[in-house]
């Protein structure tokens, strides 16, 4: 079937087929009359008792994230739900998270998870301000989230924000100011240290060594003092709610300010957001609603993990020879400074150049004036509507049209620099602006009919949906050659000659999807659960006969503590089995990469010497493109044990078949783009568990909630034939990642070290079947490699599994304590059973600094068995080559929040006309336990884990904050 007629059926189903049971709303204005209501949690398209939920859902409501200052509203996941991993892709502020709910799904493709704010499908939410969400589920199993057919592989995660309430008008304030400091720095060299250490590995390989005298140099310049500083922030958020039994709103309005620790002029994330939810029931059968929010942010960032340049990484490789600041010229060479365009202090002093270490390292003081004045921006509008129509008492009817209209861009102005004599710009200055919009919108219609039979109970739904994505483009202006030289006069009101000028646009390719969907909920007596689930989605990013697909689950529950059977206890008083499958798709490729496109390039001449343009194929086309399938099937057991307990455990295992990937085309086929095709299947399995206890005696509360996960990922097959595929590369060392099937995604692969020659002999006994040397460079002081293929070579075929990159285990606990007026929560949480690579050192600029750790270098025969000699010219690729000495364990703990809050008296409140006030103290980062040495162990970027290039680290943050309703 055609998308634009589905588009039609989608419309005409507003008026004829269409609706969705909004009882969310319901429950909750029930719950402000009825505090004993039994839990509900957020499911797709409606809400559900907690006690027969049969599927996977994690739920977090607002009271467990309220006092938790995260930089980004996603963030606030991390160790609260089991099988939810959540990694900071850096320190920076304003830096997003990785999530992946349950392992990694796909390979070459978008692994983050389906995000619903109030219905309205979105690309994440760094737009939206913590305090505004009222509830957060995680839809983790094939059951649960299979209600979202082709975008729900991989896991869906539901915000619900906060609605109005009848009754009294309610002004709330929010907010808190804190300080940040980096909470670990690196063991670097001193220049004393630093000029040893040079000097013998000159002498090692037989060269005159470079500093007469090591000793005179002291301890020279820290660069990590220079970067690192402390940190403000800071944030304030007002809300409003009230309203009556016909109209209810909720607004509000926050500002979120944050500089980083690293060189903090050009670190920082500011944020302002607004909204406003109303609610109106215009007659009995009449509800009429709206959403809308508006978000605005402001960022400047540095490379947060990357050796290729940026203050942290020219920190850890510029000498502490060079000094900071040249304020006597006598004491360098002239030479390095004579560069007009050099930048100085505002004194007009030098900043210091090395004489050493060049390239992309520079001094990142003088680094910072080149990026003064450039910064990212974006401004999101997100809106829905919607209409919901009561026929009968059990019959709603729900119409929504949902919308987001995203601008940003970046403008920054580059002057003319010289940082040392490879990096600078001596040509002209630049002033450049890129601006993007997109617009994306969707329609749902839902029906749902609740009827009951005897103690038979149902819940249907059916529905249809239109969504319409990527609708808009972007250009980017860049002038040069401006009669200025700081950014603060930059302007693209100057008059510059058209030759100066460079202009670029382009549009977006629109995309669209249609759905229509159903589900059953059934129960008898509580007791017997049922819920089935059919989505049948249609998506333009395939060819026309591949389209549509079909995403079918089920689910069963049973509460055995309701048979008659059961018998009272006082050790298991409640327990429910549930089980369910689901199978969920994936259509998150590029569009219309079936196809085949005609590229210029191919320029012919015409038998005259005339040059002809011409086109020609840009890879072959893919015609049998298909949907990527992924199968998940979910075992559970729920438990309330001596009343105070619940514990709750879940196994799965998740298979993903005809993965989504690039796949190369042989040369002589005469393509040079790369084809799509469905190549390779992943499989994760794992274990849950989830504890809680909860007691009140008297005027004292404790509750402790904790979280544990097991996944177990293999990649299955690749490309048919294929052995391996090579991933992430690390400078001269090539690629130090692979996917091997029967191994983990993105394994670390490299050589075995089997210790360290200590004399000349145990280097002639290393020998072959053959009788032959294996290791004919090396020297006392080098590594012995393992012959791991026993072939009696050393080479790239001995490169083995050194170890998984992604996390085996994820964990967490929160323990809340409440005395009288006093509160306390204390909250952590880890990972474990994984590698981090560090490559904090450029391996091709030969006298960038080292970490102490060389000062435990082999030095001679019995010095150490771990450690390799020093030397430049590295003939046995001691540290040229990925072995296990560069992996370090990444296991760690972290105390992530400490938080004590005191709330005033209600008689010393109301003296004040506030109904409440409460201020607290909370320390963030206070501790971290872990055996890594580098600056974070918590280390990810998208899919690529655990690679640390120097990591942006997390700051320690001290904070105090006040909650104050009126």
């Amino acid at each position: 079937m055609n998308l634009k007629y589905s588009k039609c059926l989608g419309l005409a189903a507003v008026l004829y087929f269409t609706a969705n049971y909004s009882a969310q709303q319901r429950v909750s204005d029930t719950a402000s009359k009825e505090k004993t209501i039994e839990e509900v949690v957020v499911i797709g398209y409606g809400t559900q008792k907690k006690s027969n939920v049969t599927g996977a859902i994690a739920s977090i409501k607002a009271s467990d994230i309220e006092n938790i200052p995260a930089g980004k509203p996603e963030q606030v996941l991390q160790g609260r739900a089991a099988g939810v991993n959540v990694v900071s892709n850096s320190g920076q502020p304003g830096a997003s998270a990785s999530i992946r709910v349950r392992g990694i799904t796909s390979y070459n493709s978008n692994n983050d998870p389906l995000w619903v704010v109030d219905g309205i499908v979105v690309d994440g939410i760094g737009w939206l301000s913590q305090s505004d969400i009222e509830s957060i589920e995680v839809l983790k199993d094939g059951a649960s989230s299979a209600i979202y057919g082709v975008s729900a592989a991989r896991g869906v995660i539901l915000v619900t924000t906060k609605k109005g309430k009848a009754g009294r008008l309610n002004l709330s304030y929010n907010g808190f100011f804190g300080v940040s400091n980096a909470a670990r720095k690196l063991d670097l060299l001193n220049a004393t240290q630093y000029a040893t250490v040079i000097n013998e590995g000159f002498a090692n390989d037989g060269s005159p060594v470079r500093f007469a005298n090591p000793s005179s140099f002291g301890d020279g310049t820290d660069w990590q003092d220079i970067i690192f500083s402390s940190a403000d922030r800071q944030n304030h958020e007002i809300s409003v709610q009230g309203g009556n039994e016909k109209s209810t709103f909720f607004g509000s309005f926050g500002y979120y300010d944050q500089s980083g620790i690293v060189m903090r002029d050009i670190s920082y994330y500011k944020r302002l957001t607004a909204r406003l939810n109303s609610t109106h029931k215009v007659t009995s059968w009449l509800t009429l609603g709206q959403t809308f929010a508006y978000t605005n942010q402001k960022n400047h960032g540095i490379n947060a993990n990357g050796e290729f340049g940026g203050p942290l990484s020219s920190a850890v490789n510029l000498d502490p020879i060079t000094q900071a600041v040249i304020t006597d010229m006598s004491t360098v060479n002239s030479a390095l400074y004579s560069n007009p365009n050099i930048v100085r202090d505002p004194n007009g002093n030098p900043y210091g150049i090395s004489p050493y270490v060049n390239q992309e390292m520079s001094n990142p003081l003088a680094f910072k004036y080149t990026q003064l004045g450039q910064q990212n921006w974006s401004d999101d509008l997100i809106a829905s509507v919607f209409g919901e129509v009561k026929f009968l008492d059990n019959l709603t009817l729900r119409s929504s049209l949902n919308g987001k209209k995203a601008y940003w861009g970046n403008q920054g102005f580059t002057p003319l620099f010289y940082l040392n004599p490879n990096y600078s710009n001596l040509a002209n200055n630049s002033l450049s602006r890129t601006t993007q919009t997109k617009f994306e919108w969707s329609m749902e219609n839902t029906l749902t009919y609740l009827f009951k039979f005897g103690e038979h109970n149902f819940n249907a739904l059916i529905g249809t949906g239109y969504y319409d994505y990527n609708i808009g483009g972007g250009q980017t202006v860049t002038y040069t050659n401006l009669p200025i030289s700081n950014y603060q006069d930059a302007s693209f009101n100057f008059y510059v000659p058209l030759e100066n000028k460079t202009v670029n646009a382009w549009d977006n390719v629109e995309w669209n999807k249609a759905s229509y969907f159903g589900r059953l909920i059934y129960d008898y007596k509580n007791k017997y659960l049922f819920t089935g689930t059919l989505r049948y989605d249609g998506s333009s990013v395939f060819a026309s006969d591949k389209h549509w697909g079909v995403f079918p689950s089920f689910s069963l529950g049973w509460n055995l503590d309701k048979e008659n059977f059961w018998p009272e206890n006082k050790v298991v008083t409640a327990l429910k089995l549930r089980g369910g499958y689901g199978n969920l798709g994936n259509d998150g490729i590029g569009t219309f990469l079936y196809a085949t496109y005609y590229i210029p390039g191919a320029n012919y001449t015409d038998g005259n010497g005339n040059v002809m343009p011409g086109y020609f194929p840009n890879t072959l086309a893919n015609n049998k493109l298909k949907w990527e399938s992924t199968r998940q099937t979910n075992i559970a057991a729920d438990m309330k044990l001596f009343r105070d307990f619940s514990l709750t455990v879940d196994v799965y295992n998740k298979t993903t078949y005809d993965i989504l990937r690039p796949v190369q085309i042989p040369g002589y086929v005469g393509v040079t783009g790369v084809a799509v095709a469905n190549a390779g299947d992943m499989e994760n399995k794992g274990i849950e568990v989830e504890f809680g206890y909860k007691k009140t005696l008297n005027d004292f509360t404790i509750s402790f909630n904790s979280n544990f996960a097991y996944n177990e990922n293999k990649v299955l097959s690749l490309v048919s034939g294929q052995k391996f595929e090579d991933r992430a590369g690390f400078q001269s060392m090539g690629p130090i990642q692979r996917i091997v099937p029967g191994e983990s995604y993105n394994s670390f692969y490299g050589f075995q070290t089997l210790g360290v020659f200590q004399n000349q002999a145990q280097i002639d006994a290393y020998v072959n079947g053959s009788g032959q040397r294996y290791q004919s460079n090396a020297k006392p002081g080098d590594f012995i490699w393992a012959d791991s293929n026993g072939d009696g070579v050393i080479n790239d075929e001995d490169k083995v599994n050194l170890g998984n990159s992604i996390p085996k285990f994820n964990f967490g606990a929160t323990l809340n304590l409440n005395y009288k007026n006093w509160d306390l929560m204390v909250f952590g949480q880890g990972a474990a059973g994984h590698k981090v690579f560090q490559g904090l050192r450029r391996l091709d600029i030969l006298d960038a600094n080292y970490q102490t750790k060389i000062l435990d270098r082999w030095t001679g025969e019995g010095s150490t068995n771990d450690n390799p000699r020093l030397t430049r010219a590295d003939l046995n690729k001691n540290y040229s080559r990925l072995s296990d000495w560069y992996l370090q364990k990444g296991d760690y703990f972290r105390i992530k929040l400490i938080s004590i809050g005191y709330t005033l008296p209600q008689s010393v409140s109301e003296n004040f006309g506030t109904s409440k006030v409460r201020f607290y103290v909370t320390g963030e980062n206070v501790f971290t336990f872990t055996k890594y040495t580098g600056y974070d162990p918590e280390i990810a970027a998208g899919d690529s884990y655990g690679i640390d290039r120097a990591f942006y680290p997390q700051a320690r943050t001290f904070m105090f904050g006040a909650n104050i309703t009126f």
